[in-house]
């Protein structure tokens, strides 16, 4: 197994193939002085219509096979119009029919609400699992616009950026934005959070230690 880290350490392990949500949540969580590390390791996805229950599987059972704390992420692209297709399974539609097909099937619809939305598991080695949501309301275009992000980006427009998709966003922008930032900004304050309650414990004993050192001198 691979040596344990201590939170302490402020680093996190991001378990994803896709190199590009992890340079959106390191640039992110850089804010909370966090470090994250990139880890590359297959992860075992369940079939379910939740993802949250699909992201709270992946770390439980990635976190039985190494012994550090990390980070899984799992999020979903919810059409109205289709019934809240692609849903939890936006991985596999994003590869097979990819935006073009989306947009096929948004042929004639003049309802285009949609909502983007992610969960992210972290669990440290022997601590307890969280989760943290984000969510983004917004709509399809209809037609591909932009260059940047990945994924669905290029036809997703969020109610804060009307006429302008996620794809046409740097990455600054982008969090600004969108699910993946909400929820990986309530990990960061929750984490920051935790250290800070723990560096004001570590200083009360090394002043009481302290005190008690100076009390011995002058006995």
């Amino acid at each position: 197994m691979t040596n344990s880290k201590t939170l302490n350490d402020k680093v996190i392990f991001f378990i994803t193939s896709n190199i590009n949500k992890y340079h959106e949540a390191k640039n992110l969580l850089e804010k909370y002085e966090m470090k994250l590390s990139l880890l590359r390791i297959e992860i075992q996805e369940i079939q379910n219509d939740n993802i949250k229950e699909i992201a709270k599987t992946s770390v439980i059972e990635t976190s039985k096979k190494i012994c550090l704390p990390i980070i899984v992420e799992d999020s979903g692209l919810f059409i109205n119009s289709l019934s809240g297709f692609p849903g939890p399974y936006s991985d596999y539609v994003q590869r097979t029919i990819g935006s073009k097909g989306i947009l096929k099937l948004m042929e004639g619809k003049k309802e285009r609400e949609a909502y983007f939305q992610s969960v992210i598991a972290f669990k440290k080695p022997n601590g307890k699992l969280k989760c943290f949501e984000g969510r983004v309301h917004g709509r399809i275009s209809e037609q591909e616009q932009g260059s940047f992000g990945f994924g669905f980006d290029p036809i997703f427009e969020p109610i804060g950026s009307p006429g302008r998709t996620l794809a046409q966003m740097t990455i600054e922008e982008k969090n600004n934005h969108s699910h993946r930032a909400k929820s990986l900004k309530r990990y960061g304050e929750w984490y920051k959070s935790i250290l800070s309650r723990k560096n004001r414990s570590d200083k009360k004993e090394l002043n009481h230690e302290s005190c008690f050192l100076t009390k011995s001198k002058d006995f």
